[in-house]
């Protein structure tokens, strides 16, 4: 079974959708897959950071 997924609302700087919007067409996705995408990435590379 899938994860239930929940709607955020957020703030973004223009340019940082413009460069997300171009990044996710790239790569075939939709702007909210791709940002769920590079979150995970993100989060996976924190997690081996010692804190």
């Amino acid at each position: 079974m899938k994860p239930l997924k929940q709607s955020i609302s957020i703030t973004l700087d223009g340019d940082v959708i413009d460069a997300i919007k171009a990044r996710a067409e790239d790569c075939e996705r939709s702007v909210s897959q791709y940002i769920n995408l590079i979150l995970k990435e993100h989060l996976k590379g924190d997690q081996a950071a010692p804190k």
